[in-house]
């Protein structure tokens, strides 16, 4: 293990990013989404008709955004992504969406 300085790692040797750090998540356009969510339902009707219902919720709150102009409920969609999650197997599709739709909303 090293015991060097580094010193100010934001300092005069231009180490570091000089504490401006950005994080830019692009989020995908509502249309997106709403088709995510409508193939995570259709997928979940094929692997576990019992997660169905959240797959709706997610849907319902993409289209009640799209509806209002404000942004989706993301507690609700949360909540929606983790039951799936928790019951999916791995290597199934409602596993990938979920994961697609967890990645894309950056929760």
């Amino acid at each position: 293990m090293s015991t060097y300085n580094f010193g100010n790692v934001n300092g005069p040797a231009n180490f570091g990013d000089h504490g401006r750090i950005q994080i830019n998540h692009a989020h995908p356009d509502l249309p997106t989404m709403m088709d995510l969510a409508q193939r995570l339902t259709d997928t979940l009707r094929a692997e576990y008709p019992e997660l169905v219902p959240q797959g709706e919720i997610i849907q319902a709150q993409f289209q009640e955004s799209a509806e209002d102009g404000l942004p989706p409920n993301r507690g609700r969609i949360r909540s929606a992504l983790e039951t799936i999650a928790i019951a999916a197997s791995a290597g199934t599709g409602s596993l990938a969406f979920t994961q697609q739709l967890i990645n894309a909303l950056g929760l």
